[in-house]
């Protein structure tokens, strides 16, 4: 296991409480967690508090890619932090997201550490990177 870890950060046009639920909202992180274009999310379950679990099942072509976690940290509106598990993590790969108004929206910093090699770190950054795009998307659409 490496150190290796991931930065990504967007403005959301849309306000901090709003951008803030959407990722404790199981119908709407089935809307914004598609890392690629061609992948759904046809389930996602959680239990958004402090040692609470969730489930994302990414969805490409027949093939079913479950991730989960547990909730680390919950800040109302300002940081959210979690163990992220998938068929590619490492042992106590996690994220943290921070979250800060700003003219227009909300600014999101994304961070992700602890991965196997640098062609993991670089695959989670562009779908990381996807994943706030959709984000923006979904909320500006509201």
């Amino acid at each position: 296991m490496t150190e290796l870890s991931l930065t990504v950060d967007r403005k959301i046009n849309a306000p901090q409480e709003a951008v803030f639920n959407a990722w404790l909202n199981p119908d709407t992180l089935r809307k914004f967690m598609h890392p690629a274009a061609e992948m759904s999310v046809p389930r996602a379950s959680n239990d958004p508090k402090v040692g609470g679990a969730f489930e994302v099942v990414m969805k490409v072509g027949g093939n079913e890619l479950p991730h989960s976690g547990n909730y680390k940290e919950i800040s109302p509106h300002e940081r959210i932090v979690f163990t992220w598990m998938g068929h590619v993590s490492v042992d106590d790969s996690t994220v943290t997201l921070t979250f800060k108004p700003v003219e227009g929206g909300t600014h999101v910093t994304l961070t992700h550490i602890r991965f196997m090699d640098e062609e993991t770190r670089d695959n989670h950054q562009g779908g990381w990177t996807n994943i706030l795009e959709k984000l923006d998307t979904v909320l500006s659409a509201k």
